[in-house]
This record gives C-alpha cells, structure tokens and sequence, in this order.
C-alpha cells in the first residue's frame, strides 16, 4: 500500500448543491459572487496547472486512490485567496482559520454521503486503524499555510489545540507568499530563486512571534511540524526551537513534499537538515513536481516511450532516495509525499495520477526489495504519525 504524506484532495472539493465547471467542483446556491468566481478561476487554474489535460479532471479521487493502492493520505486544507490576501501588508488577518473550517466540514460531509463504503476521515489513531482494518482509504486533515493560525501569537496555542481536536495531523508553517510567519524557500515552478527573491522579498529573519508560537503549541497539543517551503533560515530556527522545547528528540520533525538538494533550490533538503530530520525519527515526502525534483540532475531524454518516460521518472526518485540514505545510513526516513493536484505542473512523467501509485509501489519494491520498499511506501510514514500525531481526544 501507499501512504501519500501531501496531497490535495480538497483542492477540488468545495462547498455546494449544484455542479458547476464540468466535474471539478460545487458551488452552493447562496454563495456571494465573489466566492462563486474564485471557486470559477480556481477550477479554470487546475485546468493548465494541476490536470494532466484540460479535460481530464483531478488527479486526487476517491476511486484513483483506490485503484492505485493508496490506503492513507495526508488531505491538504489550504486557502489559496487568504494566502495573497496581502493587500495590508503580510501580517494575516484573523478568521483565515474559519475557511480551514469549511473546508474540512466539506470534505467530511462529501466522504459521509459520496464514499462512506470506499473512504473515511479518521482523526486519530484508533480511527485510522479501524479505516486501515476495513480496507476503506483514510484521508487526514493537515494544513499547508501558517498563516491560516491569525496574526496574534497569545491565541495561537486555543486555534491549534482547537484544530487539533479537528483532527489535523500536521501544519506547513511556510508557503509560497511570506506572511509573517516564517520566511520560505521560493516554490514557484515559474521563477528561479533569484527572480523569486526580486518580486516577492522577504525580511532577513526565519521564525517570527507567530511561527515560533505556533511551533510551541504544535508541540504542546501533538500537531506534526511540516518544515517543507521553509527558508533555510526558518528551518534552522525551528530544529533549534524544538532542540529547547524537547532536548531528548522525541517529537518527530518531516519535511512533507520536498526531495535531496542536488542543485540550488533552497527548497530542497540540505544534507545537514535531513541529519536533523534523522535525529528527530522523521521523514521526506517525495514531491512529484519536475520542477523541484530535476534541480541539479542530468536532463530526461525526450523521446522515450510511454513505459520509458515512467522508468526514468522512477529512476529519479530512487536518486533522490539513495542520497538520503546516504546521509542517514538507512532507508528508513524516506517516503511518499506527491503533492498531487497542488499546483506542481509538470510532474514526473508517466505518473499521472493516483492510479499509477500501484505501478509506483511496485518498482521501488522491485529496486529496494519488500522490506525497505514497505518502509518507503508506507512504513516510515505510519511511524510518523504513531509518534507525532496525538489526533482527536
């Protein structure tokens, strides 16, 4: 089986009664026409930036996971418009928490009436055992956004036990606009990090008041921190922050969608961040974005066939996976993070989407064999949840 640590299953998924842009989403009837057009140039973005074609629909489906022997995936709560909702300066605004809220409330109510049979949210792990005992994918909420948490560091610790008790697994503290919160790595597959660094400056700080709060009360309340899109900077702060709040490393610490830094994206991982990453038990979730992952590697040939384009693509994960063994000396803090339908287009090729998990599954556990190929698929993702995750008390 698969575990997928980052992927965007509510991307699609929005509140409604009625279809609206083919089958993509459904807008309620008494939205303000202000949601119903971002709900519109959302579906309209996903077309040319998430969908392997224009019309051939989301990535993330109930039934493609099924099909692909996905069984958990980390289902990604992200408000894109209160992400640029920068008009005031960075500092977020408060109540960005209440679209967090409605999202999970959507998909919660559509996995209930929609996939009861085939899916379930669990929200802790005496529910993930029993989605995992029935055969049924489990789909659990995380957050990718800091700034979803609000502008004021005193409340910070009610919004995350709060969400806690909602179940939520883990937070990416950073993400592709800096808002206040922590400094991040340019993620944009558009702009090199220099063009990044010239439209979008940030301050020369990693954690501010609200991340380091933020980081404090994730760890008080058993919420996974996610360092993935941080800055350098911010990452150092964090693994320092927690060395203070937990000196025996038993909080596990991941990187959900990320990969080895083979080149010089500052979003990918550092050999001395994944040493850390070790020390604290953790993993790092593979992203599936070309962008990110062929920085530094030799280019892909391309005119390869279709089972050729899925070999190289597999061959390049498996560099990623192999330099961080190197580093860690085992296969044992690597896994599964595809970011699927997260706005990453291109993705490696012949991997469209969830369907071809099995296909996936089925290489790594030919190139590593059962066990370490368990480990990357699904292992070591299960063990960071069984000891980060406190989940819903």
């Amino acid at each position: 089986m698969i575990v997928d640590l980052h992927a965007h299953y509510p991307m699609h998924v929005v509140p409604g009664k009625r279809p609206s842009v083919g089958r993509v989403a459904h807008v309620a009837e008494d939205l303000a026409l202000r949601d119903r057009i971002r709900v519109w140039l959302i579906n309209l973005a996903s077309r040319f930036a998430n969908w392997q074609s224009f019309f051939s629909g989301p990535r993330v489906r109930v039934e493609y996971m099924r099909e692909g022997e996905v069984q958990v995936v980390l289902s990604v709560l992200y408000s894109f418009w209160d992400e640029v909702d920068i008009a005031h300066g960075p500092i977020p605004r408060r109540g960005y928490v209440h679209t967090i809220e409605a999202q999970l409330d959507t998909i919660e109510t559509r996995i209930r009436t929609k996939h009861e049979q085939e899916a379930a949210v669990a929200h802790n792990h005496r529910e993930l055992a029993a989605a995992r005992a029935e055969h049924r994918l489990a789909l659990i909420h995380c957050i990718e956004g800091g700034f979803h948490l609000g502008p004021d560091a005193n409340a910070i610790d009610g919004v995350v036990e709060h969400l806690a008790q909602l179940g939520v697994a883990y937070i990416t503290l950073a993400h592709l606009i800096y808002r206040d919160v922590a400094t991040d790595a340019p993620a944009l597959p558009f702009l090199s990090d220099d063009e990044y660094a010239q439209w979008f400056p940030q301050p020369p700080t990693g954690l501010t008041d609200i991340g380091r709060a933020a980081v404090r009360a994730m760890v008080k309340h058993g919420v996974l921190v996610d360092v993935a899109h941080m800055s350098d900077r911010s990452r150092d702060e964090t693994f320092a922050l927690l060395d203070k709040l937990d000196p025996d490393k038993s909080v596990p610490v991941f990187a959900s969608h990320a990969g080895y830094r083979f080149g010089t994206q500052e979003y990918m991982m550092p050999p001395d961040a994944i040493a850390k990453i070790k020390e604290r038990n953790g993993v790092v979730g593979l992203i599936f974005a070309t962008h990110q992952l062929d920085d530094g590697l030799p280019k892909r040939g391309k005119k390869l066939s279709p089972r050729g384009r899925f070999q190289a693509s597999i061959d390049e994960l498996c560099r990623h996976i192999d330099a961080i063994r190197e580093v860690t000396g085992s296969h044992r803090h690597t896994t599964i993070g595809s970011d699927f339908d997260g706005f990453i287009k291109p993705t490696l090729p012949g991997i469209k989407d969830m369907r071809d998990m099995r296909q996936v599954e089925a290489a790594l556990r030919k190139r590593y064999g059962n066990e370490d190929g368990d480990l990357i698929c699904s292992g070591n993702a299960l063990r960071l949840l069984d000891a980060g995750w406190r989940g819903r008390q």
